[in-house]
């Protein structure tokens, strides 16, 4: 056992220091611990004025292989030494370590123009998926006008089935947080206008907040996290099962059965999920307040209709749409753009969701300039 160690015995010659190579080199041998750890010292103390005009010799060796000749090369610096002693079939391993060995990657000075290089990259990014988004919008209208001239070849099975997991499999999931949203935000009110004894407003407050902001915000952004990135995923495992290359030698328009199905059925169902949510938080602010604040929820109901204008829920209405066509074109987008394999398909899914959501509010936040006097 003591002979198979690993090791290098440095000799004295009359033409200078000469380090033996002994032992067997091997991955069997080399990977216990205590064996690496005494080999990794004894080539540590060889580093250094002992190692520069020494001879090496590797013909005592017993055995070597690949990984025994990558550790002496790595100990070489990756060069050769200038006297070195060793058989044919051992030259020829560490010949074929040093072709296939890279070289460590030096590292890369950044200048000062690297962050306007970084800036430029990321405009011509930016601009690159805009053109693709422009484009999907421009097809899904080509693709609306071909539906209504022939709507007996309208895709109507998958705008059915699009409908139902996308709607009614997402009301669950809506209700409760739209619920527990009115409850929290009931509470957190309820403490500031009772230092004001101006109980009454909580309706008001809730009224506006729930029906025009919070209502179809918070349901877009839970349906771009739920259905964005089911139809990302959905799309794009077919580029990675080459469906999508079947489809063109086929001579199915991708838009037309993929895209506008999809498009369509969350413009419809958007305004619902949005109009669901709201309710299921205003009946959870009902209760907080009825709690909290002694406001009974007849009068919460009563009073509902003169706090808050039908313009403002015509205007959530609208949002609702516009969200939905978003979150399903930007998630068709991101799916059709995913390469064939698992790794892009993750990315893909991932830049989805967090897309779907920028957009969403960006969009909110437009509405709620423009329509900054409607319903107030």
């Amino acid at each position: 056992m003591e002979e198979s160690r690993p090791r290098i015995e440095q000799q004295d010659t009359p033409q200078g220091r000469l380090l033996v190579v002994q032992g067997a080199w091997t991955a069997a041998d080399l990977t216990a611990q205590s064996v690496w750890e005494g080999l990794t010292a004894q080539l540590k103390s060889l580093q250094g004025h002992t190692e520069a005009s020494a001879s090496w010799n590797l013909e005592p060796l017993q055995r070597l292989d690949h990984l025994g000749a990558q550790v002496l090369w790595n100990h070489w610096g990756r060069e050769w030494p200038a006297q070195l002693q060793v058989h044919a079939s051992q030259r020829a391993v560490l010949e074929t370590v040093a072709k296939f060995s890279a070289d460590p990657p030096k590292p890369r000075k950044t200048g000062w123009s690297e962050p306007f290089v970084l800036l430029g990259t990321r405009a011509l990014q930016l601009v690159d998926h805009l053109k693709g988004l422009v484009r999907l919008i421009g097809q899904l209208l080509l693709d609306i006008i071909r539906l209504v001239r022939r709507p007996q070849e309208g895709p109507w099975r998958d705008l059915s089935g699009h409908l139902f997991h996308i709607g009614a499999t997402a009301l669950p999931i809506t209700a409760l947080v739209g619920f527990l949203i009115g409850v929290v935000l009931a509470y957190l009110i309820s403490q500031q206008l009772r230092q004001f004894g101006a109980d009454a407003f909580i309706v008001n407050i809730l009224g506006i907040s729930l029906i025009r902001e919070l209502g179809p915000v918070l349901a877009a952004i839970l349906i771009a996290g739920r259905s964005g990135s089911a139809i990302t995923a959905q799309i794009g495992v077919m580029r990675v099962t080459e469906e999508l290359d079947a489809m063109r030698v086929m001579g199915i328009a991708r838009g037309f059965r993929l895209v506008m199905p999809r498009a369509l059925a969350l413009a419809v169902v958007m305004p619902l999920i949005s109009v669901w949510t709201t309710i299921a938080a205003l009946l959870g602010g009902m209760l907080a307040a009825n709690i909290s604040m002694d406001i009974t929820p007849s009068y919460f109901i009563n009073s509902l209709p003169a706090a808050v204008e039908v313009a403002n829920l015509t205007l959530a209405t609208a949002k609702s749409v516009v969200f939905g066509l978003l979150i399903a074109l930007v998630g068709c987008h991101y799916g059709l753009r995913v390469k064939p394999n698992t790794e892009s398909l993750g990315q893909g899914t991932t830049a989805s969701v967090v897309t779907s959501i920028t957009v969403v509010i960006l969009v909110d936040a437009l509405f709620a300039v423009l329509f900054k006097n409607v319903g107030i």
